[in-house]
């Protein structure tokens, strides 16, 4: 467990190659209203991820179902394909306009869904492509050789997963080099424990999403509000500066359309909790 750092200058090897720094930036909200089609002020929007990148923001979270395509479409424009910047992308999830995310893990449709994101980042290799979530009618074995053929490929240098078991991040790793798992995860939701411990036995990027969701819950928001009040932050400070804390794997990616927003998230990496702060927190009976 770490403790007592500065989570922003603490760094992370993803893939054993690509150094970034720990506290990154998920780029879901910068897309429409639902997260479907563009955002009422495209510019702002890229303003936000020009301005994590000055503030020394060097991981970029985003995916093909994110508008679908704005998200991956905005970061392409406004950052480029920056050599100091690790984007990382996904796909096997569908989106409709009644807001549903769908599971399609078919490895030709994944196979289709590299190329546009290639064209949308505007690069010829994506630093990390993630299978979003597995699909209960495809073979995930089957879609896991999809990513291991994009990366033999040349069109993604590692792959990740999302929304797994520690069952099949065992079973991809039999298939591909796995560098990252990205399931929700924060102080109030902590039912892949196991799959964060497993991470950090293989040396596997743990990217927690949904990492502020628990400031919305009844006990441990409660909790997150009195360690904030204490410590002259906001509690969503205090829950990215427990991600931090908690294990030397995780790569929190808190998400924003604002850049007030933005700068407030980034706090959290010069938010050092104290054994008080940490007890209480780590206390919290996940729901």
């Amino acid at each position: 467990m770490a403790s007592d750092t500065t989570g922003r200058s603490e760094t992370f090897d993803i893939g054993g190659e690509l150094t970034v720094n720990r506290l990154g930036f998920g780029a879901m909200r910068i897309s429409g209203e639902d997260i479907i089609g563009r955002p009422d002020d495209e510019e702002a929007a890229k303003d936000v991820l020009r301005r994590a990148v000055d503030r020394g923001v060097d991981f970029v979270d985003t995916a093909d179902s994110y508008g679908p395509g704005v998200s991956e479409r905005l970061i392409g424009e406004a950052l480029g394909d920056p050599d100091d910047v690790v984007v990382a992308s996904k796909a096997g999830l569908l989106r409709n306009r009644e807001g549903e995310w769908l599971p399609h893990g078919d490895p030709d449709f994944l196979k289709n869904q590299v190329l546009c994101s290639l064209d949308r980042l505007g690069t010829d290799t994506i630093d990390l492509y993630q299978y979003h979530r597995p699909d209960p009618d495809t073979d995930f074995e089957d879609s896991v050789h999809a990513f291991a053929e994009m990366k033999d490929a040349g069109q993604v240098a590692h792959v990740g997963l999302s929304n797994v078991t520690v069952e099949q991040l065992e079973t991809a790793m039999d298939i591909v080099d796995v560098a990252t798992v990205q399931n929700r995860y924060n102080v109030g939701h902590r039912d892949d424990e196991d799959v964060l411990a497993a991470c950090e036995d293989h040396g596997v990027g743990f990217i927690p999403w949904g990492p502020m969701y628990a400031v919305d819950d009844d006990e441990a928001g409660d909790v997150l509000a009195e360690v904030a009040e204490r410590r002259d932050a906001t509690p969503q400070q205090v829950s990215l500066a427990w991600l931090l804390d908690h294990s030397d794997a995780t790569l929190p990616i808190p998400g924003t359309s604002s850049v007030e927003h933005l700068e407030s998230n980034l706090g959290a990496a010069d938010l050092t909790l104290t054994d008080e702060d940490r007890a209480a927190l780590d206390a919290v009976d996940p729901q």
